[in-house]
């Protein structure tokens, strides 16, 4: 099994590489974020000893457990990328290093306050809902800029740039489409908070092509993990 691990992430590291090459990007450009929601910490541990430090949970309690779990290791940089409900605000501000699913000014608010002091600043990306889906989480485009000030103004938030889950798409030049349009909406963002680094875009089904429209950040999990229970 620890073999098969190896394969999936080296398999990844390459694949992430190679669309960064294709993109004429500079090597080490695109981050690796694991996706580890709904399997178990020896898995997650298998992927630590080769060298991956950064993992995504989707769902709070889970992910809370985890990190519990896995404090013995190495620090470990932990995203939460699911969908935000007031009552999990504040396990997630005194647990998780980035959060990636940021939609309405409520949950920046209540972040921003319970975000434990000491701690540092939680890493902050606003989710687009690019396709305007009624049953996915993110703000409209429009509300971007509104979120964004927002969150540069709290004192213990910094705003790192944005992330989307775009509806899922066949056809490369499809997909290379909405990421341009992600693309755009974030260099408008970086006109006016130029802090902002981080373009979280691309799955297992459609990295190559949010390298290709300047992705910083791939979520990565059945690729690395293979399929979930």
């Amino acid at each position: 099994m620890n073999q098969i691990a190896r394969q999936r992430y080296l398999e990844t590291l390459e694949r992430i590489e190679t669309a960064a090459r294709a993109a004429g990007r500079p090597a080490g450009t695109v981050r690796l974020l694991a996706v580890s929601k709904r399997h178990p910490v020896d898995a997650i541990r298998r992927l630590h000893d080769l060298g991956q430090r950064a993992f995504g949970e989707n769902y709070v309690d889970e992910g809370v457990a985890k990190i519990r779990d896995l404090a013995d290791l190495d620090p470990i940089e932990w995203h939460y990328i699911g969908p935000i409900q007031s009552n999990k605000t504040r396990l997630i501000a005194e647990h998780f290093d980035w959060v990636e699913s940021v939609d309405r000014a409520k949950i920046i608010r209540r972040l921003n306050e319970q975000r434990p002091v000491g701690s540092g600043p939680l890493n902050v990306l606003i989710q687009v809902n690019l396709d305007e889906e009624s049953q996915k989480a993110g703000c409209a485009p429009g509300e971007i800029g509104e979120l964004a000030d927002r969150i540069a103004e709290s004192e213990h938030l910094k705003l790192r740039g944005l992330m989307a889950i775009p509806a899922p798409r066949d056809k490369p030049d499809e997909q290379r489409a909405v990421f341009a349009k992600l693309r755009d909406l974030f260099e408008r963002l970086r006109q006016d908070h130029p802090g902002a680094d981080t373009l979280s875009a691309g799955m297992s089904a459609d990295l190559e092509a949010a390298i290709a429209e300047g992705a910083t950040l791939v979520r990565i999990g059945t690729a690395l993990f293979g399929p979930r229970d």
